[in-house]
């Protein structure tokens, strides 16, 4: 069917992601259970699980670094190169977007560019602000209900429990996220590096098999 072949890419990933958020829901309520039989209490329903800060936590916790990780690495090759790597630009070729209002023109081009200067700059940044805005939407919502996770153990342990700004302060908080930052920014940096010198046949995220070390992009 041509709507797959058309969206496949975009259809295997979502459906990649629903089989691993199903797995991390299941395993993470079978833990919960088990942890709450250790500690001689109540375990919770599957469905109260759903919503618990337990579970919110840990999948913003992950989606906040994969936005972020996004967002830097959309930014970041706008300006910064790496020579010979299929994930940056060339830096002597002429910059491609210099004249946008001439590029508005285009029969093709995206309308919103034809809405004056305003609107082309806030569009020509609009993948990294939105997937900018999209990590701080995870983080807050990671940072709030961590704290909530943390208030319920401190008072468990009968200690008196931090506010969610005081939280914000908490090495707990960003022990979470800084182990999650630090992989993504590794692994896309191992990206860049690795795409210089190895292929993958028909991959756009890398040069042609036969393409030498020394071309930058696909």
């Amino acid at each position: 069917m041509k709507v797959l072949r058309d969206n496949g890419l975009t259809i295997a990933l979502l459906l990649l992601f629903a089989g691993s958020i199903t797995g991390q829901w299941l395993a993470g309520w079978q833990v919960s259970v088990e942890d709450a039989q250790r500690h001689h209490q109540a375990a919770m329903s599957l469905l109260t699980y759903t919503a618990s800060s337990e579970f919110l936590s840990s999948v913003f916790e992950n989606w906040e670094s994969e936005f972020l990780q996004m967002s830097a690495y959309v930014v970041l090759t706008a300006f910064l190169f790496q020579r010979g790597s299929a994930e940056s630009k060339d830096p002597d070729a002429k910059p491609r977007d210099d004249n946008l209002e001439a590029e508005a023109r285009k029969p093709d081009a995206p309308r919103i560019l034809t809405h004056g200067s305003v609107w082309r700059a806030i569009y020509a940044r609009s993948l990294g602000l939105t997937l900018f805005l999209l990590f701080l939407i995870s983080f807050v919502i990671h940072w709030t209900q961590s704290a909530k996770v943390a208030a319920q153990e401190a008072i468990a342990h009968g200690e008196k429990p931090l506010s969610v700004i005081a939280y914000l302060g908490d090495p707990q908080l960003w022990f979470e996220s800084l182990q999650n930052w630090q992989s993504e920014f590794l692994s896309t940096a191992v990206l860049v590096v690795l795409s210089i010198f190895l292929r993958q046949r028909e991959s756009p995220e890398s040069k042609a098999v036969a393409a030498p070390h020394s071309k930058t992009g696909t």
